[in-house]
């Protein structure tokens, strides 16, 4: 099983930016805990980072035939981007919407996602086991698909 990774505007600054709200931890540093769990469930991953909105639209349109899922950090873009909905719809792959903090306890612009309705779940406010769980939930769907 292979998922790809998506990771929005300025999470390359993690563990520098606002670690009241995202944890001291780095993006290379939540791929590497992704990467043991994944390893250990038998499933491979691809990560993206961009603060391009064409970049992710671009590399979701590229791995969505490589891929079984997602799991996506959209950050910013998630309460802007018709466009990566859009991708991600498109990709006819199923994806579980992250956010490091909780989102629905800061400003509320933040309470918007135009994600959402079409992720399997969203899982906000856990720092990085934000996407731990992410990774459990999509691979527990993906298996229960396969199984039938």
């Amino acid at each position: 099983m292979k998922i790809g990774v998506l990771n929005g505007p300025n999470l390359n600054l993690l563990g520098k930016r606002e670690p009241e709200h995202y944890g001291g931890q780095t993006l290379a540093e939540i791929e590497a805990l992704l990467e043991e769990r994944a390893r250990a469930d038998g499933s491979e991953l691809v990560f993206f980072q961009s603060n391009d909105e064409g970049d992710l639209v671009d590399w979701v349109q590229q791995e969505a035939d490589r891929v079984d899922g997602w799991i996506v950090n959209a950050a910013a873009l998630t309460h802007t981007s018709v466009a990566l909905r859009d991708a991600l719809a498109g990709s006819g792959r199923p994806f579980v919407e992250v956010h490091l903090s909780n989102v629905y306890a800061r400003e509320p612009f933040r309470h918007t996602s135009l994600l959402a309705d079409r992720a399997l779940g969203v899982i906000a406010g856990f720092r990085a086991s934000s996407y731990v769980f992410g990774l459990e939930a999509l691979t527990a769907h993906l298996r229960a698909r396969e199984a039938g």
